[in-house]
């Protein structure tokens, strides 16, 4: 090794906070070395000694870890994978990957709560939605869900909720929808009670007990037709009909909803995201007006601002979990923010005249090489077909060994079997494919079936036919945003001109408590557009993807040797995803004992909404623990509650630290009194970033945790995902994890995905691979350490100006604080939202507010923020304080201040107008000192209210009213 390598540490850079700094925080809160201030904040019984692990990685300098990742990356073999199955090959123009996916303005901002400061992503998705209405004809659109066969499953599942007869419990899936997809329908279904039946569309037959009907166009042999009987039909039984429909076929398909589907869902993975092993990638849910209040995921809304302006918002049921809990219509929290952004892009970039040429070149290069095939003596199936085909013959093994001799990846039929065991090959072209693509295949397939015959006669006719389905008649995606961005100048001025509307990590710190908004090294991120990991199909074979098996086999070791449990399952691609695999692995456990009582789930009133949710969709009925006036879990009446329900509790659910901040003293009582009555205990791992190196759920006592990745290990938000969930359980509970097939329900009786691919977003790994890599066992520690000590510092620089709501032992909070602002509004009118608009005057991105406590705000500094960083938070917030006082001591304000007034635009200052009674400076630019950087908010304080009450979630070019001659808000 050279002696030099070691010298430029990764974790130095990682780390905002220096030898010195750390020094003086420590005297600040009494204490003389690191060690001694961690030993005071956790509990002494769980603290974990270090020590050198035989496991975890040394830690090494950015160089090191990518020229190692390099190594295994070129492990996986880059094949032209022509599998299709939902997954496909595409480009990302290079404008987009370079200016969005690569550029920190869009990956480290957070999901756009805050719309004041996050227009630029907002109209982003907004334009994502409006592709999405525009392609299918649904007036409704989400900003994305986690992908293909998860969207089909929101589907079903409110389908179900909103059935009429009550007592209907049958969904019927075409049997031409994808079996992983099926799977995934199977896994949600399950619990609650819902049966899955397959079906013939072309031998419909109506069931009294159906409430749901599930198609897809193609399906998975290639196959559309017109489902407009079979939608009639399905409609006279009042069934609710989901497509789910590829977007590129729509582009040449008169849109899904004209057939008179009623929820249309897919994934926009082809529009220029990379396959990536199977993630992460955009997938979308559309529907009519009816069920718009029942639409799972986020929906950005338009809506007015205070001063007029246009402006973009969060709409309806935006973190629903938080307020309905256990009564939510569905546990998703998160999206695919950073790839539905991607797409909309991507389609902005080619228009709809460049997508419907790229469509029918598919289907002009699809008959050309169906021609082709044809004269070498193959069977071509009759009907309509897209992109794709199946073939069965005698020779497939040959075509098989053929293709992949000469760098393809063909589909294997029947669908999960081995080559050897292969009756046919089936083929998906792709935007990548051209004629001298065609030319190679055909030779694969000659040379498969012993045949050298010249086909130079047959020449491709670019004369564009499909039959069987109608096309569209009318022009489409008209919006200016689709018609005035297609040169790349146009493209990148457009997209840095939304981004400068974003606040993000590049513009401060984001200290929102929860949420672990830490950096995103460039170093960890780079790998990801590597061909060797982004073009790799989910499906391609085990031997071409060593490389992936590798970076997955390490951080299984990694994350089970840092947490003390057995095995990892990265399958989930949401925390939301961990919690529901998670309760799952204890439901599969108990089935299998034959134990079926265990119907039971403990979780704490403080619990993050999506605990009761993720629990009622596991199956399980929710107990509800109080907390006590210290915000821990109140042992008394947890123990009361186990008492009760003995051996009906399946587990406890909790999140440690506490959803307070705090390290509760009783943990192992806790997980010991759950484990007296043979039930398990969850952790929910979204607080593990005040865990990693100091102490491991496993030796305290929990059997079931996931992880969010997209906060402890570095995978940034993108502005509301992408993440990954991955789910750890104990020995005991190792065979629940996550399974995934090909093949149609061909599970063990307890087996279950909750993914389409079987590890979910893999193409992400490798950035908490490069993590943990370069951090090493002492870095985690100490980035764990650091993150505790700038909570307590922040808790213990504003105690004189505000109440720290919650404190563990020795005074101390874990790796945030709240600080309590219950009181503000009687005394002031102010409520604590005042407050988080306020910070963005001072270049703050808002805290956490009214969360998990009504009226306070959630300070998370993590360990990525410098001293410098935390201090200018600090007087901000003491700036804040002493304009709260004024207010408090002068009544004339009540009404007109600084607080209720902001953010403050800079339209507003360079207005002639100036109708407060405060100066512009004091508004605008209140830091006492020289103020640097200045982050403007881009429009006023914006109308939740009217955005509500007017929900408009896509731009209609005829819609007059509220948009000035077709531009999105």
């Amino acid at each position: 090794m050279n002696p030099k390598s070691n010298t430029d540490l990764f974790i130095d850079r990682h780390l905002g906070l220096n030898d010195n700094d750390e020094k003086k925080m420590l005297q600040k809160l009494g204490f003389n070395n690191i060690d001694e201030f961690i030993h005071q904040v956790i509990p002494e019984d769980i603290q974990l000694k270090e020590k050198c692990s035989d496991v975890l990685p040394k830690g090494c300098s950015e160089i090191e870890a990518l020229n190692e990742l390099e190594e295994i990356s070129n492990k996986n073999h880059k094949f032209r994978s022509l599998i299709g199955l939902g997954y496909y090959g595409t480009h990302t123009p290079k404008v987009i990957q370079r200016h969005v996916l690569e550029n920190p303005r869009w990956y480290t901002a957070y999901t756009p709560y805050q719309a004041e400061i996050a227009q630029g992503r907002l109209e982003a998705l907004f334009n994502f939605q409006t592709l999405i209405c525009e392609l299918t004809g649904f007036s409704i659109a989400n900003a994305s869900l986690l992908d293909e066969g998860t969207a089909a499953s929101e589907a079903m599942t409110m389908s179900f909720s909103s059935r009429k007869n009550k007592s209907s419990n049958t969904f019927l899936v075409d049997e031409n929808v994808f079996d992983h997809t099926f799977n995934v329908l199977l896994t949600r279904a399950k619990p609650l009670g819902i049966k899955l039946k397959r079906f013939n569309q072309k031998y419909f037959n109506n069931h009294d007990d159906v409430f749901g009907l599930l198609i897809q166009l193609p399906g998975k042999n290639g196959d559309l037709f017109d489902p407009t009987f079979l939608i009639s039909q399905a409609h006279k039984a009042e069934i609710v009909v989901t497509s789910i429909i590829d977007p590129l076929a729509q582009v040449l398909i008169k849109p899904i909803a004209q057939f008179g589907v009623d929820i249309a869902v897919g994934s926009l993975q082809r529009f220029g995201v990379p396959m990536g092993f199977g993630g992460p990638h955009a997938a979308f849910f559309a529907c009519t007006e009816k069920y718009k209040r029942l639409i799972p995921g986020r929906i950005v809304g338009q809506t007015l601002s205070k001063n007029g302006e246009q402006s973009l918002r969060l709409a309806l049921q935006t973190r629903e979990q938080h307020i309905r809990r256990e009564k939510a219509t569905s546990n998703i929290c998160t999206a695919q923010s950073l790839l539905a952004i991607i797409s909309s892009f991507y389609a902005t970039y080619h228009g709809s005249l460049g997508l419907t040429k790229m469509a029918k070149r598919l289907v002009v290069l699809r008959r050309y090489l169906e021609s082709l095939l044809s004269e070498l003596g193959l069977k071509i199936p009759l009907g309509s077909r897209f992109d794709s085909f199946d073939i069965y013959c005698e020779e497939s093994e040959k075509i098989h060994k053929e293709a992949l001799k000469n760098g393809f990846n063909f589909r294997i039929l029947p669908l999960g079997s081995s080559i050897e065991e292969s009756k046919g090959f089936g083929i998906s072209l792709d935007e990548l494919t051209d004629k001298n693509e065609i030319h190679k295949i055909v030779n694969c397939v000659a040379n498969g079936l012993g045949r050298k015959e010249d086909l130079t006669h047959i020449t491709l006719n670019n004369c564009f036919q499909f039959e069987g389905i109608p096309l569209r008649n009318k022009e489409w995606m008209q919006q200016n945003v689709f018609e005035n961005y297609q040169s790349e100048t146009d493209l990148m001025r457009y997209i840095f001109k939304l981004a400068e509307k974003d606040f993000s990590l590049v513009d401060g710190m984001i200290p929102l408590g929860s949420c672990t908004m830490k950096l995103n090294s460039a170093a960890e991120l780079s790998p990801i557009s590597w061909a060797n990991l982004s073009s790799i199909h989910p499906f391609a074979p085990a031997n071409q993807t060593n490389g992936y098996s590798k970076i997955i086999s390490d951080l299984e070791k990694w994350i089970s040797d840092l947490i003390g449990l057995n095995s990892v399952s990265f399958q989930p691609n949401a925390g939301s995803q961990g919690e529901f695999a998670g309760l799952l692995a204890i439901n599969s456990y108990f089935s299998s004992k034959g134990d079926l009582l265990r119907k039971k789930c403990l979780i704490p009133q403080s619990a993050h909404g999506t605990n009761p949710a993720s629990a009622v969709m596991a199956g399980f009925d929710v107990v509800t623990i109080k907390c006590d006036s210290e915000g821990n879990i109140s042992y008394e009446d947890l123990l009361n509650k186990v008492q009760e329900f003995d051996n009906t509790i399946g587990a406890l659910m909790l999140t440690y630290p506490s959803t307070h901040g705090v390290f509760e003293l009783k943990i192992r009582e806790i997980c010991d009194l759950i484990h007296s009555v043979g039930a398990f205990v969850y952790l929910d791992g979204a607080n593990l970033n005040a865990q990693v190196g100091l102490c491991r759920p496993g030796d305290y006592g929990v059997d079931v945790c996931h992880l969010n990745l997209h906060k402890t290990f570095c995978i940034p938000h993108g502005g509301g995902g992408p993440g990954v969930g991955p789910v750890a359980t104990s020995e005991t509970l190792s065979p629940f994890l996550p399974s995934h097939s090909l093949k149609d329900n061909t599970f063990s009786q307890f087996g279950y995905s909750v993914s389409s691919s079987q590890h979910g977003s893999a193409s992400i790994l490798p950035i908490s691979w490069m993590y943990i890599k370069m951090a090493g066992q002492r870095g985690l520690r100490k980035a764990s350490s650091h993150a505790i000590l700038s909570a307590n510092y922040i808790a213990n620089t504003l105690k004189n100006k505000f109440k720290i709501l919650y404190k563990g032992q020795n005074n101390c909070v874990a790796h945030e604080c709240i600080l309590d602002f219950r009181e503000l509004k009687s005394k002031t009118g102010l409520s604590v939202n005042d407050i988080a608009k306020r910070l963005i005057d001072y270049s703050f991105h808002a805290p956490t507010i009214s969360w998990p406590v009504p009226e306070t705000i959630m300070i998370e500094p993590t360990e990525s923020e410098s001293l410098t960083e935390l201090n200018r938070f600090c007087e901000a917030m003491i700036l804040i304080s002493e304009e709260i006082e004024e207010i408090e001591n002068n009544i004339n304000l009540r009404n007109n201040n600084l607080i209720s007034n902001a953010p403050h635009t800079i339209n507003e200052l360079i207005a002639d107008n100036w109708n407060y009674p405060y100066s512009k400076e004091k508004a605008a630019y209140p830091y006492k000192g020289k103020f640097e950087h200045k982050f403007w908010s881009s429009v006023s304080r914006i109308d939740n209210a009217y955005g509500d009450r007017n929900l408009i979630c896509s731009c209609n070019v005829n819609d007059k009213d509220f948009l000035d001659d077709k531009k999105c808000a």
